[in-house]
């Protein structure tokens, strides 16, 4: 089977760009699989795509190649067809909605899967007829405007399918957007085996990593880890990631003495062998739209003190079995959260051989097999990818369900 993903840029950095070469490097056991990138800023991809996946650009903007084209009048011309309400929008063009439709028109695919709104209205307008449109969310509803929900609302009735982060996502989909005809199903990121020891427990060392942004609500992790500093002062904090709010944490930091057990050790890439130098991971934020570093640190052996937020931690961390969820926006609550896997060593160490182990339904063969299962049922309700099985000679039938792979829903959570 062929599998083409259309993405805003296959050469930056960013979780969808991550996941999407994660997801199809998987899928290249079995298919031919190329991702297209719409821009292309650079000679080569910040994440190394696996050497089966084709990864090929439509418009250049490496300046002073022979191919830049950041000057053709044609890109500094609006968008009409990309949506204006996409946060994106800024970067399109009259030339990005022609050479989207121009690829999207010819495509030699099987399945076209995009990866952001904006594509997804560009694959229900413009893909040829016989090929299989599945559009990925990897925000949530809940983060999108009026006028985008209006647009989403008016274009994706032209999808096969929309696949979303989260259960609940998938659920606010279902009931406040109501596609008919179109299947919505829930699919976790992939995360690959991080190819590293896991963390061993020994180092005294809480690790966070992501975005210095507002929503990450690093100040509280900082002012509750003054509390635990109060009580264990042999613990550390390093917190992974670049951002806006960096001046305003180290301000945060020296106003609370604690130059000497937190620092800011800035963007890593690698991540890994970062998570492994901990023994304990936390997440602060107010929402998250999944919770892609909960699973990096899981995959590394971590157990995760992660606030209870919408969408994704309490669909990944079982709370009390392999992690702790606590209340968000509560100083106290992530102290408390924290204090309490620090001062149990037995329990620390019992809750990462369950991270460990349960985190293994992220890993990228699994999530590739769910996908393959719905391409296939897809197919099968409109008879334009029979190929499917004799690619695979047989699908797994669903083997991994969905809630095989993210968390049963706790008690009053929609399922």
């Amino acid at each position: 089977m062929q599998i083409s993903f259309l993405i805003n840029n296959a050469y930056g950095i960013g979780g969808t760009i991550r996941t999407t070469y994660n997801l199809a490097s998987a899928l290249a056991d079995h298919h031919d699989v190329e991702v297209v990138s719409v821009f292309r800023h650079r000679d080569e991809p910040v994440f190394a795509p696996d050497s089966r996946v084709r990864v090929r650009h439509l418009v250049d903007l490496r300046k002073g190649t022979a191919g830049y084209e950041g000057d053709d009048p044609e890109f500094l011309r609006p968008a009409t067809v990309f949506p204006r309400s996409e946060g994106r929008y800024e970067q399109y063009s009259a030339l990005t909605d022609r050479r989207i439709a121009a690829h999207l028109g010819s495509l030699d695919a099987d399945v076209v899967v995009g990866t952001r709104p904006g594509l997804n209205v560009h694959l229900a307008r413009d893909t040829r007829r016989g090929v299989l449109r599945v559009g990925q969310e990897h925000l949530t509803l809940g983060t999108h405007s009026t006028a985008l929900r209006r647009e989403l609302r008016g274009s994706y009735p032209r999808l096969d399918a929309l696949t979303t982060t989260t259960e609940a996502d998938a659920y606010a989909y279902r009931e406040q957007l109501r596609l008919p005809g179109v299947r919505i199903q829930a699919m976790p990121n992939p995360v690959p085996e991080p190819g590293i020891a896991p963390a061993d427990g020994s180092g005294k060392w809480v690790v966070a990593a992501g975005r210095l942004a507002p929503v990450k609500r690093y100040d509280l992790l900082v002012r509750a880890f003054d509390q635990v500093r109060a009580e264990r002062p042999d613990w550390r904090l390093r917190i992974y990631g670049g951002g806006k709010q960096k001046d305003k944490l180290r301000t945060l930091i020296d106003e609370l003495g604690l130059y000497n057990h937190v620092y800011l050790m800035g963007p890593a890439h690698p991540i890994e062998p970062e998570w492994a130098k901990g023994s304990l991971a936390a997440v602060t934020s107010t929402y998250e739209s999944f919770g892609m570093t909960i699973v990096e640190a899981m995959r590394c052996g971590l157990p995760v003190v992660s606030t209870d937020c919408p969408h994704g931690p309490g669909e990944i961390i079982d709370n009390g079995v392999d992690g702790r969820l606590v209340k968000v926006g509560s100083v106290e609550a992530i102290s408390g959260g924290l204090l309490e896997l620090i001062n149990n060593d037995t329990l620390r160490q019992e809750m990462s051989a369950r991270a460990l182990k349960g985190s293994e339904r992220f890993d990228p063969a699994r999530i590739a097999e769910r996908y393959e299962d719905l391409f296939g049922s897809l197919s099968s309700r409109g008879g334009s990818l029979g190929l499917l099985h004799r690619a695979r000679g047989s699908l797994l039938g669903g083997a991994y369900a969905v809630r095989d792979v993210l968390r049963p829903q706790r008690k009053g959570h929609p399922a």
